[in-house]
């Protein structure tokens, strides 16, 4: 037996007992197991702890910090335990209930598309099966690597008559579906560097596809922003007000209005209920796949600039700032070069001791530590760092790529990217 099947199997087998439980029992079982995993998944702990600190318009304390990144581990436990459920069920209507069902159903009547968007809030799932019980709809949904589980959730997902496509073939199939007066469901709130457009999501700097309005302002379809929240026992779905393409406007200037309003309105119902938002994601990635290496590719970056060698490491600052030329960038610098010019960043903290780099601060993905002060790397592991290195080891990790007469610049460009990114294995000595 092939390691996929029997990891398949092994799931199928291990989840059936919750299958026959009722709603309300897996949501309390899902609660015990989701704060387990937050104590035990520590790189998802991490990440989610570092994206709330980083949701500026939420202004937490670190006690709701962590109070929210529990919840969040919670909601995704209760997911989960709920596809052996949701395989089962026949009458999703005991379960999910549609608040303001006639605000798409009046629109679908007259033969229009309706794209329908929504975030990882609550569980997600929840709307493409009670939109199917009522509408003939096609979902995006990215595959897994085991094909049997995953035909196993899209058994779950379509058995009301909706169809999964893939991303790849999105915007194809968006806008056949749509042209046909069906819906096409978009779970919108991915992270996505390379697209172009960003919107001040929760108060910091987010990167998000525009297809949802695209599609609308091609096929003249209304977006409609879906948001879900759990009660006891159940779901409850709320469709918001559509937001209409306006044909008068050039399509680049419209397309900016529609998916503005989209991603308003759902972060105002993540401050409603932050817990139940996948935390876990990364919202906030500003890294494309181009240059970093992976284990490097993180959103927000602390600096930590020594006394001892300063002013032989400022100039080469410039380069990594070239290297993360959109990444959320901290610097932390001795008081006594408070008046030395320094790169761009979000924010540049003085300290005079070097036990005042010891920040109580979960925003931090990746520290780079430049001094020699020794507790920095156990004290920013302990948060919400998944790294935190130092000169030495970059030396180490650039060593075999490094010209005979290298710079700074040299050891972080080769440390921290791929070959042929930003520089080319032909400029290093023979």
């Amino acid at each position: 037996m092939d390691k996929e099947k029997a990891l398949y199997l092994l799931i199928r087998g291990a989840t059936y007992p919750f299958s026959l439980l009722p709603y309300s029992w897996l949501h309390r079982i899902g609660k015990i197991l989701g704060s387990i995993a937050f104590h035990f998944m520590r790189e998802y702990r991490k990440r989610a702890l570092s994206n709330l600190a980083l949701a500026n318009d939420l202004s937490l304390s670190r006690r709701d910090l962590i109070r929210y990144a529990k919840k969040s581990f919670q909601n995704l436990a209760i997911n989960c335990l709920e596809y052996p459920k949701f395989s089962r069920e026949t009458d999703f209507s005991r379960v999910i209930q549609c608040e303001n069902p006639e605000i798409a159903e009046e629109i679908y009547k007259q033969g229009k598309g309706i794209i329908f968007f929504c975030g990882h809030q609550s569980n997600w799932e929840v709307l493409f099966l009670d939109g199917t019980t009522r509408m003939n709809g096609i979902a995006i949904g990215k595959s897994i690597k085991n094909k049997r589980l995953y035909n196993w959730v899209l058994s779950i997902r379509e058995k009301n008559g909706g169809k999964i496509i893939s991303p790849r073939n999105a915007v194809k199939e968006g806008l056949k579906a749509l042209r046909k007066g069906s819906f096409l469901g978009i779970v919108g709130d991915q992270g996505m560097p390379d697209s172009g457009y960003s919107f001040p999501f929760l108060g910091r700097r987010a990167w998000t596809s525009t297809a949802p309005a695209l599609l609308a302002y091609k096929t003249q379809s209304p977006i409609i922003f879906a948001a879900t929240r759990r009660v006891r026992g159940g779901y409850r779905i709320r469709y918001y007000d559509p937001i209409w393409p306006d044909l008068t406007k050039p399509a680049e200037q419209d397309v900016v209005r529609m998916m503005d309003k989209a991603l308003t309105l759902l972060q105002e119902s993540i401050k409603r209920s932050p817990g139940e938002w996948l935390w876990q994601h990364n919202r906030w990635k500003q890294q494309t796949t181009n240059n970093l290496y992976k284990r490097f590719r993180q959103d927000c970056i602390c600096i930590i600039l020594p006394d001892e060698g300063f002013h032989e490491l400022v100039p080469h600052l410039q380069t990594l700032k070239e290297i993360y030329p959109l990444v959320f960038l901290f610097l932390l610098v001795p008081e006594k070069y408070r008046r030395v010019p320094m790169i761009e960043a979000d924010e540049i903290i003085y300290y005079r001791h070097p036990e005042q780099t010891l920040l109580d601060d979960l925003r931090f993905k990746l520290i780079f530590n430049f001094t020699n002060y020794k507790p920095i790397h156990d004290h920013y592991e302990r948060l919400s760092a998944f790294e935190v290195i130092d000169l030495p080891a970059l030396k180490e990790l650039a060593a075999q790529h490094l010209p005979e007469h290298y710079t700074l610049s040299d050891v972080f460009q080769r440390a921290l990217c791929r070959p042929g990114s930003i520089w080319h294995r032909s400029e290093n000595a023979s």
